[in-house]
């Protein structure tokens, strides 16, 4: 008993913590942010419940989580009300050296069954790094619970001693994409600069430094070097935008 009381102190404590933090992203207009801090903070208020026997404090949970409900659909609400207008837009900073930030941590909340086409445009896709960054972003695309038949890259074209090995490598990973039902459609600019991404159910991502902000491993058998949560990255800002109208590049 001893123990599971102070069980329920404890995810009572972190429901308190999780929800203050909701409380302090939603006044600063952070709503996307706020909104799943409210649904991580209700998510432990009901655990709480769970474990509660005494009827007077059972009805002061339901009533809080009733209220932190109410508050995170209507935040739910207006979100889904920027999307729709096209004014959604949250922004991630990357710190120098900071972990954590794969492709898949990156993008997974965006890839959804109904993605099935995707526009890159990155204008260095051309080292041997930076082929096989490209080689792991269509990897989780294909992994993924989305259905993606069609990916464009457009990006520009080695004119130096690299140009034999970009062609190769990128004929290379077509040909494995096709392997697997899914098309690469391949293009090159000599004027291109911006670096973004595009999925057809909506989502566009602008990552400052492109697909390239991992940091070079320290060594072949060092942590990160296979899992690039765990690899450092170069500082850069992503901001993400939500558009139904999604364009093609």
């Amino acid at each position: 008993m001893a123990r599971s009381g102070l069980a329920q102190d404890a995810g009572s404590a972190a429901a308190v913590t999780v929800i203050k933090r909701a409380l302090e992203l939603e006044s600063e207009s952070r709503y996307p942010q706020a909104l799943v801090c409210y649904q991580e903070g209700i998510d432990l208020l009901l655990q709480v419940l769970k474990g509660t026997k005494d009827e007077t404090k059972k009805c002061n949970l339901r009533k809080r989580i009733s209220d932190y409900m109410d508050r995170a659909e209507h935040i739910k609400k207006h979100v889904d009300q920027e999307k729709e207008a096209g004014k959604y837009h949250k922004q991630i900073k990357i710190e120098e050296n900071a972990t954590g930030f794969s492709y898949e941590s990156l993008f997974q909340e965006y890839l959804s069954e109904t993605v099935t086409e995707v526009w890159i445009e990155d204008p260095y896709i051309r080292h041997t790094h930076q082929l096989y960054n490209f080689l792991r972003f269509c990897e989780m695309l294909v992994k993924r619970p989305c259905k993606v038949k069609t990916i464009h890259l457009l990006t520009s074209l080695d004119e130096g001693t690299g140009k034999e090995q970009q062609s190769s490598g990128l004929e290379e990973i077509k040909q494995s994409l096709r392997n697997h039902g899914v098309h690469l459609e391949l293009e090159y600019s000599s004027s291109i600069h911006d670096r973004e991404i595009r999925f057809n159910n909506g989502w566009m991502i602008k990552i400052g430094r492109g697909l390239d902000y991992f940091k070079k491993p320290q060594s072949r058998f060092s942590l990160g070097y296979c899992d690039f949560d765990l690899r450092p990255c170069h500082e850069t800002t992503v901001d993400i935008f939500h558009n139904k109208h999604t364009k093609k590049i």
